[in-house]
């Protein structure tokens, strides 16, 4: 039994395969979940319904299993915020900035090679999408610095 708040087998899986660098893509129910995102990414459907399971729902789990250097957001064609973009800054790591894309932009890189997951949710809120960029578990005393973020996300690790 895993003591962790992920406990979806797909995902563990697909994770356990990745490495720093690689993305995660969390889509909302409006994503092309096939044909914008690279075919060798392990793709898992937690659409069960309108709304279930949401794009914050995956987050929660997923910040406290990965250590997490980047993250993109989609934007709609006029660049408006999102109302989604505060949930989504309260549950990454603080300091993290959020880097948005207009949807074309963000389908080039969500189709990247390095894409290794894509999580299709019911989230009905639109440009609710998050590209996450895998960071760094750091060694206990390793004090080197790539990112304030990956050193944040991996201390979840320790203890």
């Amino acid at each position: 039994m895993l003591k962790t708040t992920l406990l979806h087998p797909g995902i563990l899986g697909a994770l356990g395969r990745s490495g720093h660098g690689s993305q995660v893509l969390i889509a909302d129910g409006n994503y092309p979940f096939t044909t914008g995102s690279p075919s060798a990414a392990e793709k898992v459907f937690l659409n069960l319904s309108p709304g279930k399971v949401s794009v914050t729902d995956v987050l929660a789990a997923l910040v406290e299993s990965i250590p997490i250097e980047a993250a993109t957001v989609m934007v709609p064609p006029d660049g408006a915020q999102q109302q989604i973009l505060a949930e989504l800054r309260a549950l990454l790591p603080a300091g993290l900035e959020l880097t948005s894309l207009k949807r074309h932009e963000f389908y080039d890189l969500a189709r990247s090679p390095n894409t290794a997951l894509v999580v299709a949710t019911g989230e009905q809120r639109r440009f609710a999408n998050l590209l996450l960029t895998i960071g760094v578990v750091r060694a206990a005393g390793d004090r080197s610095s790539t990112g304030a973020a990956s050193a944040q996300s991996a201390s979840s690790f320790r203890g």
